[in-house]
Parts: structure tokens; sequence; C-alpha cells
């Protein structure tokens, strides 16, 4: 997978210090999958969670943090849409962020 875009980790990890090697591994791990559809996302993330317009939440490091992507299977990238803390992620719209 094409993952858009590596900066928006990179400086949430430089305001987070403890979610880098959780956020590097997630971008390593997913840059080497060819995922076709949830299913296999579930296989390499079971806790992920599946939202409407193919967004997908992963929970980062033991779930202390929220990322949200969009995915278009069909030409295997991964947008990046929002990266942040719980008290952030609830005050979001994760359906159309």
């Amino acid at each position: 997978m094409r993952v858009i875009a590596k900066k928006t980790l990179r400086d949430f990890w430089l305001k987070h210090a403890d979610a880098e090697q959780s956020l590097k591994s997630w971008y390593h791990e997913t840059t080497k999958c060819k995922w076709k559809g949830p299913g296999d996302i579930k296989v390499d993330y079971p806790s992920a969670s599946f939202l409407q317009n193919n967004r997908v939440v992963f929970n980062i490091k033991g779930n202390t943090y929220r990322l949200i992507v969009r995915i278009n299977y069909s030409v295997s990238v991964v947008w990046i849409r929002f990266v942040g803390t719980h008290a952030q992620y609830d005050k979001i719209d994760a359906k159309t962020i």
C-alpha cells in the first residue's frame, strides 16, 4: 500500500514521542501490505474498526492514540485523515474527517 502522507505521522510523533515507534511500525507494515478489502486488514489488525467511505480506525500504542485512514483498495492507496489522542478523537466526526 502507498501511504499518504508520512509527514502527518512524523508531525504527530514529534509532539507525542511515545507514539513514534508504534506509528513507524504501522507505517512500515502498511507499506508492505496488499489489502484488497477489510478482511485483509482484520488479519493484520484484528482491533481495527471500519467506518463508511472506506475509513478505518487503528488503535495505536495499546489504544493510547487513534489513527483514521481512508483507503482506496483498487489503487492501493491509504490516506491518513487523522491521528490523535482519544480526547481529540472524541471531538471529531470520524465518518467525515
